[in-house]
């Protein structure tokens, strides 16, 4: 149950987690330090979301579970890319997109003689062409 994000719990496991979830566990306190980053998200421009971060920050790295220290201080290491989707909310969605497209057409052809037939595969199924006039 613990894999689950707080909107994605099962209805079937709602009660039982709710119990785990007040019970004084190291595991308990992990999954609510990683659920609140979530509020990241939520921050309305760069100077909300910093603080937030401090907020977060400070709670990880004084919470005595060395596993989510560890985390703090790598996604530490790339704040300030993350930090960059306030001022630019941009995010990579539609390059996996396009990436989840070609590695499908190479499942489905099981493979491609040469490069230059993968490349018109490509461009034919994802290239955006209007075959009708």
């Amino acid at each position: 149950m613990w894999l689950y994000g707080q909107e994605n719990l099962p209805e079937k496991y709602q009660v039982d987690f709710d119990v785990l979830r007040q019970s004084n566990l190291k595991t308990s306190r992990a999954w609510a330090i990683k659920e609140s980053l979530h509020g990241l998200w939520d921050c309305d421009n760069l100077e909300q979301a910093q603080q937030w971060w401090k907020r977060w920050y400070f709670w990880a790295t004084h919470s005595r579970l060395e596993p989510v220290k560890k985390v703090a201080r790598m996604v530490k290491r790339h704040i300030d890319g993350v930090m960059n989707y306030f001022l630019h909310p941009i995010t990579n969605a539609a390059s996996e997109g396009l990436n989840s497209q070609i590695q499908l057409l190479k499942q489905q052809a099981r493979g491609y003689r040469n490069f230059s037939n993968l490349r018109v595969a490509i461009l034919f199924h994802c290239g955006g062409l209007e075959l009708y006039p």
